[in-house]
């Protein structure tokens, strides 16, 4: 861990600043780093933790002023539900892959594996949509 990022955190633990105000910093922080030096092993891309999706609409005519969602979904959620679905009954995924199809969820559960998951979400990582409208933006990307 270089110094600057050590002062950051230490900054941080003593309450100087906030989690945002301190992830901004760590993020100036590798922004700033040079690039490898020709010749060294890039650095490989971490692993995305998050599926993020954030909606801000300015539309108050709720009242309430303009709304804000903000929901970060473990990508750890994903792979744990398709180690669930091998304990579910062969009965009860012909009934839930039946259900699925008339929803228009063209998913067969009973083809989910742990590494399909893995190629999702590897695929995830290259997701970013950014739905613009006049009074909303929606934005979905991994973190």
């Amino acid at each position: 861990m270089n110094e600057q990022r050590r002062q950051v955190l230490e900054m941080l633990a003593e309450d100087k600043i906030t989690a945002d105000e301190a992830e901004r910093l760590i993020d100036a922080l590798e922004r700033e780093q040079p690039e490898s030096p020709p010749g060294a092993a890039p650095r490989p891309k971490p692993r995305p933790k998050y599926l993020r999706v954030v909606v801000n609409s300015e539309d108050d005519s709720g009242g309430d002023g303009p709304s804000r969602v903000n929901v970060r979904v473990p990508l750890q959620l994903l792979r744990a539900g398709v180690r669930l679905t091998s304990l579910i009954p062969p009965q009860a995924l012909t009934q839930v892959n039946t259900k699925l199809h008339e929803s228009g969820v063209p998913i067969d559960l009973t083809q989910l594996k742990p590494q399909h998951i893995e190629e999702l979400i590897e695929q995830l990582d290259e997701l970013t949509v950014d739905v613009d409208q006049p009074d909303a933006k929606v934005q979905v990307f991994c973190e």
